[in-house]
């Protein structure tokens, strides 16, 4: 079957396309904006993308289409799918009924952490020789891609909130049926799609409504917002970390050495990570993974080689004492969390927080007076394009060159540099290491 998807260079729709390759059929794909991670993965596994939307990408042989969130009516490939009454469906719809209902899903929900909590977690299972399948919304570097669909009995998804298609406004997390699910958090976010947090908590009431009575949520002692979600009615058993059921005890200031403590079990984990929020998903992880029968210690010594993922403050060159880091930044706690793992690692060392808002959230500016707290750990800050009266000291530039430029003028030995995007961001990043290069010549 000749499967074709619009807005193959999505993180999810990625994963999507990997997994129907993996199955056997013909896929290609379209989009509009063709970047790295997703765009090499893609080309990698021979998947052809076009670049632009158009009825000539419609081939002949196409059998079905899958829609992503990102496309609506008016899009001209769209209009072509509907004008030659082609076969088409959402992807979390397409997931779901032709991977999910085969295994046990472990999902993994929440506003930040769902990507690096269900990388931990199929690595968990990975190292437990279970051989899972997964879809996660980036690429864990212990496996490379992310997508693949495993041999065992289990499947570990990453669980938006965000809607499926533009003829399908529910959650994408609703197709999904999980077994096993985790509650990371739950804030206002998406505020192009969700009027206030209230909006965003009914669907995660919908979620909690679809997992079995014989399951498991694990979910966050600490978040009221989850406790919310909850006491609308529950009818699975419940276990906590952060606080609860699952603690740890850090050893080391930056995070990166702790202990994990369960009623029964505990275990300890040294790895490169930094940060509490992710020891937080450390604690959810394995919590998981103990609901189909890893004990602590087990999944401890996997996480302790666990390599986390692609642009969670990765580390992307070191040039003349010069460190530059990639983050995939798109709500102000996550901002927060991750400028403060570094601050706990570098001390008083110079941070650099050069910041792309991407969102829909951050661009309507609901969170401007959060991004202040957020962002008043880094000494210096620079902003692409659009400027926030609640930020009067940061730098604004209107091009990538300029921000370069600058950088490559003002940076010392012994400064960081955190570049905060959830998009491509011009390949700064690259473009800026071979700038700070050229100085060593």
């Amino acid at each position: 079957m000749h499967i074709h998807i619009l807005g193959i260079c999505g993180t999810f729709m990625a994963g999507i396309a990997i997994l129907a390759k993996q199955q056997g059929h013909v896929v290609t794909g379209t989009d509009s904006a063709v970047y790295p991670p997703m765009s090499t993965q893609l080309k990698n596994l021979g998947i052809d993308c076009y670049n632009g939307y158009s009825d000539a990408n419609l081939t002949p042989d196409i059998d079905y289409v899958i829609i992503g969130n990102a496309l609506s009516r008016g899009n001209q490939e769209v209009e072509a799918v509907l004008n030659k009454n082609l076969p088409y469906i959402s992807g979390p719809q397409w997931l779901a009924e032709q991977i999910l209902s085969k295994y046990w899903v472990l999902a993994v929900a929440g506003t930040h952490g769902k990507t690096t909590t269900s990388s931990m977690l199929v690595w968990i299972l990975e190292e437990a020789g279970l051989n899972p399948g997964f879809l996660i919304g980036g690429v864990p570097e212990n496996f490379g891609v992310s997508a693949r669909l495993g041999t065992g009995k289990f499947f570990v998804v990453e669980a938006d909130e965000y809607d499926s298609a533009y003829f399908d406004k529910r959650s994408k997390f609703i197709h999904y049926h999980p077994k096993t699910l985790v509650l990371n958090n739950l804030e206002y976010d998406h505020a192009d799609i969700f009027p206030d947090l209230e909006a965003i908590q009914r669907q995660f009431h919908y979620l909690v409504r679809t997992v079995p009575s014989n399951g498991l949520i694990i979910h966050n002692k600490q978040d009221t917002a989850i406790d919310n979600v909850l006491e609308q009615g529950c009818w699975t058993p419940l276990k906590s970390f952060v606080g609860g059921d699952w603690t740890a005890k850090s050893l080391s200031a930056d995070n990166s050495n702790f202990e994990v403590h369960n009623q029964q079990q505990s275990g300890k984990i040294q790895w490169n990570l930094i940060g509490q929020h992710n020891v937080d998903n450390a604690l959810a992880a394995i919590a998981s993974a103990n609901h189909i029968g890893i004990d602590v210690e087990q999944a401890c010594v996997a996480l302790s080689k666990f390599k986390n993922v692609k642009r969670r403050l990765e580390l992307r060159g070191i040039v003349n004492g010069i460190s530059v880091y990639d983050d995939f930044a798109h709500h102000p706690t996550a901002i927060e969390a991750t400028l403060n793992a570094l601050r706990q690692k570098v001390s008083q060392q110079k941070i650099i927080a050069v910041v792309e808002f991407r969102s829909n959230t951050m661009r309507m500016g609901i969170h401007n007076n959060q991004i202040v707290t957020a962002l008043d750990i880094a000494d210096e800050i620079i902003l692409y394009k659009q400027s926030f009266e609640t930020l009067p000291n940061a730098k604004v530039f209107n091009t990538v060159e300029l921000i370069i430029e600058h950088l490559v003028s003002t940076t010392k030995n012994g400064e960081h540099i955190v570049i905060m995007s959830n998009g491509g961001f011009e390949n700064i990043h690259d473009r800026l290491l071979v700038e700070l290069r050229k100085q060593l010549v």
